[in-house]
């Protein structure tokens, strides 16, 4: 930060290798989004470093995936290095120093980091669908489910709060499909079943309370005035693509849901870095991309700063790309025609510079280089640089075990998120009312066998039905609602069956009365 307002990337460099000018990302444009592309070993990782440690030094919070472990290291002060004093010196950098950030840890399994949690009922039935790769019928009865719960009262805090009442729903397939449609007991099965794998993939310790405030990875340290910088450790996540790429853009989603409007702020609210975005994009269905591009577009306005990092442009999908103002491109390879058709993409999407050819540029980049362009003046953007990216003042790999459990006795949310709650939600109340309608049978039928039956169409019920659900025959809306299988369907059935009996008995009386007669005329 060498500039009020900006935020230095590094030194560009003219074909010749002198240094032409230093580029910087101005900070009012740091909520336009942005790009970091290019094949692995590349440096991407070192640029989204710089870039978090840029944020953050400008009282910016930032929340960031680290996928290897390697970006753990910007907890701790750097250590001089031949390679790093060297660069620095490369681009003019002169007020290069070593120093640490402020870091919160987070891990969805609570093992580096603190626990990151939310409920089903946040989650919702969008994301929950496509975590489980549900298909159109699943995602309808996943639907379904989340209505029921909200009329009758049900809090879905975790999965067997969900399973409980996928249960509930197989029972009462019948009455509750003339109600909110077809609720298939096949497709009940295989959510179940979905939900298992879930499981057995670490998802349960995911959902639950307490539940992740937004608040928490928004925070500015108050000793020196930088940003949190929020650290999700991904390397275990990562064994499960899809929770993965499904938390994050959860997490997105709650920014963009409980973030106020701040119009174009002088510096971004957060920033928020997706790693391995490609992870997002696969196989997602078409109304899922239609809310990521819905969501990128629209939460710049709160302040939120979202930048993709991937080793390939053609990973995100155009009406995405379109909203990334920022780019950062290293290196890619052009060997097959996929390649070459990635370097062409991503040479077309920079505004071309007369001095260098940028396509070719592209596949010549050194490791820690990069072609960069940013958004400058009203918002356009700038011709591309070929660029050396600026040395890191954080350490540069890994930090290890005992340094991170230090970060984390520090840190300003420690104790908030680590024990689990586990309050009275959907299992707890859907268990009770079934125990209650369980002893209330019982009952009645300990009573049945010392008093007479009660008369047909009596009205009374042996079954158990959820709050919303009534059964009063004065109610036009229980009239119009199906009941659970009772006392007076079985008594229906009996009627049905005594009429039966009497048509037959007729029939035959009538039939004996004709042979009698028959054999009296002989």
């Amino acid at each position: 930060m060498d500039e009020t307002g900006k935020l230095f990337i590094g030194g560009s460099r003219n074909p010749d290798d002198s240094l032409n000018k230093a580029e910087h990302l101005e900070l009012k444009f740091g909520n336009r989004h942005g790009l970091v592309t290019g094949a692995t070993g590349t440096g991407k990782t070192v640029t989204l470093q710089i870039l978090a440690e840029g944020f953050s030094k400008a009282g910016v919070p930032v929340f960031a995936a680290d996928i290897k472990g390697d970006l753990s290291g910007i907890a701790a002060k750097g250590e001089p290095k031949d390679f790093l004093l060297k660069r620095a010196e490369q681009i003019g950098f002169a007020d290069y120093e070593f120093e640490q950030f402020p870091v919160i840890f987070w891990d969805l399994f609570g093992e580096k980091g603190h626990r990151v949690r939310t409920t089903i009922a946040e989650m919702g039935p969008l994301l929950l669908s496509r975590l489980m790769d549900a298909s159109e019928p699943q995602e309808g009865v996943i639907n379904i489910a989340f209505k029921i719960a909200d009329k009758a009262g049900l809090p879905l805090l975790d999965l067997k709060d969900f399973s409980s009442l996928l249960n509930y729903m197989a029972e009462n397939a019948s009455e509750l499909s003339g109600q909110f449609g077809l609720i298939s007991k096949a497709s009940v099965a295989s959510i179940q079943r979905g939900l298992l794998v879930l499981e057995q993939q670490g998802a349960e310790h995911f959902f639950g309370e307490p539940a992740l405030k937004i608040t928490d990875v928004m925070r500015v340290n108050p000793n020196n005035g930088y940003g949190q910088i929020s650290v999700l450790a991904a390397d275990k996540l990562m064994m499960n693509p899809r929770l993965y790429a499904t938390f994050l853009l959860w997490l997105l989603s709650e920014l963009f849901e409980e973030l106020p409007e701040v119009g174009d702020p002088e510096k971004p609210k957060l920033v928020f870095f997706f790693d391995e975005a490609h992870l997002l994009f696969n196989d997602a269905p078409k109304v899922l991309v239609e809310r990521v591009e819905q969501v990128v577009r629209l939460i710049r306005s709160k302040g939120v700063g979202v930048y993709f990092v991937t080793q390939n442009p053609l990973d995100v999908p155009e009406t995405v790309l379109a909203q990334l103002g920022n780019r950062v491109q290293h290196a890619l390879r052009a060997y097959t025609p996929r390649e070459q058709k990635a370097v062409k993409t991503a040479a077309d999407t920079f505004r071309p510079n007369p001095a260098f050819d940028c396509a070719t540029a592209i596949t010549n980049l050194g490791t820690g280089e990069a072609l960069v362009s940013t958004l400058e003046g009203k918002g356009a953007p700038s011709m591309v640089e070929r660029t050396l990216i600026r040395p890191p003042s954080g350490r540069i790999g890994p930090i290890s075990d005992q340094e991170r459990q230090l970060v984390m006795d520090k840190s300003p949310v420690l104790g908030l998120y680590d024990e689990t709650l586990d309050r009275e939600s959907a299992f707890e109340m859907l268990t009770a009312r079934a125990k209650a309608a369980a002893d209330a049978a019982a009952a009645k039928k300990a009573q049945d066998e010392l008093a007479p039956s009660p008369p047909a169409g009596s009205g009374e019920t042996t079954g158990w039905t959820l709050p919303g659900f009534g059964t009063d025959k004065d109610d036009e809306q229980s009239r119009t609602q199906p009941r659970r299988a009772g006392y007076q369907r079985e008594t229906l059935v009996e009627a049905a069956m005594k009429s039966v009996t009497r048509t037959v008995a007729t029939q035959l009386g009538r039939a004996l009365v004709r042979g009698i007669l028959g054999s009296l005329k002989r």
